[in-house]
């Protein structure tokens, strides 16, 4: 790119992210919210007990694929802390790992995507989805891009999705007590067929044992009604109204089949560089919430580690111990391969495979 076309671009991207107007939330219509207000800013007051918290995020990455199937390396982890201490856990295993192999089948004129699940330890099974619940139709609009067909790839990553979700609800029944907080990497919205019972447990758990399950997204797709985006907008608000330290904003409800929660945008720490929605879950989601102060207030103090003030600790090492990385999915690639060749189903295999690794060969081709 030319500086003039650069130039240009900028030029252009000034005049149509347009400030003078932040607008107000544009949401579903299921969202309960008000136009945006510097009155509905709220400082986060000094935690006044150090409950536990717990962090759960996966990981998955794709290690084999074709059009019609798709073989994947998933991770779920966990910690808990108190405050900034990392606690020791009890007896639940800090890490879960599996294989899943999504393939495609043909029923009653219909494509469908189905999965099976391989852990290299049995006692794992015991937290991982039932593999009835990871069938999908092809024509399943929350998997489709556009007005194509779900890609088989994108049904296989529910695996790790669904994983997440029943992890999770054994660290609450087995790891928490009452007063305690569960948070969960993402939004407490479940879109995909059967993904809502494995959020529903949670929440039966969670009301049992009065603990506050959550869910902190690491980034937020939402905009405002003059086509902001949601974050900058509220960011400019408390900017402009000389809103500082570490604060909240209570910005709407939802009580839906497939989402029930109170949705915040929030400041963990006042040299944050980045805010995050932020949401709890709620049987009867209101604005004011009285459990609002003390979960954030909490939340703050595990969020204030140098390495990225303002985003809970317990997330960012959540996010390591459950990332695959890509020399550790080349590991498994090639085993799997050795495997495939041993078996000598080489030939079957690879004329499926070849039909979506050409990118890949160039990209190998060209360095």
């Amino acid at each position: 790119m030319s500086l003039e076309a650069a130039r240009k671009l900028v030029e252009k991207l000034d005049v149509k992210v347009n400030e003078l107007t932040l607008g107000s939330p544009f949401l579903r219509p299921d969202y309960k919210t008000g136009p945006l207000d510097a009155s509905n800013f709220h400082a986060i007051p000094p935690a006044s007990n150090e409950g536990k918290i717990a962090f759960v995020d996966g990981g998955n990455r794709e290690i084999l694929r074709a059009p019609n199937f798709s073989v994947q390396i998933n991770r779920v982890y966990y910690n808990v802390f108190r405050g900034r201490r990392r606690e020791v856990p009890g007896s639940l295993p800090l890490r879960i790992e599996f294989f899943s192999l999504t393939y495609s089948t043909f029923e009653g004129g219909q494509l469908y995507f189905e999965t099976s699940i391989f852990p290299p330890r049995e006692e794992f099974h015991d937290y991982l989805p039932d593999e009835a619940d990871l069938r999908f139709s092809s024509a399943d609009r929350s998997l489709s891009i556009g007005f194509e067909r779900a890609d088989i790839s994108r049904a296989a990553s529910l695996a790790r999705r669904f994983a997440e979700w029943e992890f999770a609800y054994h660290v609450a029944r087995e790891e928490l007590d009452s007063g305690d907080i569960l948070v969960v990497d993402g939004t407490l919205q479940t879109p995909h067929v059967n993904e809502a019972k494995y959020a529903e447990k949670i929440q039966r758990e969670s009301l049992r044992k009065e603990v506050h399950f959550t869910g902190l997204s690491k980034t937020c797709e939402l905009h405002t009604t003059t086509g902001l985006s949601l974050i900058g907008a509220i960011r400019k608000l408390a900017e402009d109204n000389g809103i500082s330290g570490a604060w909240y904003y209570p910005l709407a409800t939802i009580s839906s089949s497939d989402h029930k929660a109170i949705v915040f945008i929030t400041k963990l720490h006042p040299r944050a560089e980045r805010i995050f929605r932020f949401e709890m879950f709620a049987e009867d989601p209101s604005l004011d919430d009285p459990r609002a102060e003390e979960v954030l207030s909490r939340l703050s103090v595990n969020a204030s580690d140098i390495s990225m003030p303002g985003y809970p600790y317990g997330l960012l090492d959540a996010d390591a111990f459950a990332r695959i990385r890509e020399e550790e999915a080349e590991r498994y690639r090639i085993m799997l391969l050795s495997e495939i060749s041993k078996q000598g189903k080489w030939k079957k295999f690879v004329r499926h495979i070849r039909a979506t690794d050409a990118h890949e060969f160039l990209n190998m081709l060209v360095g």
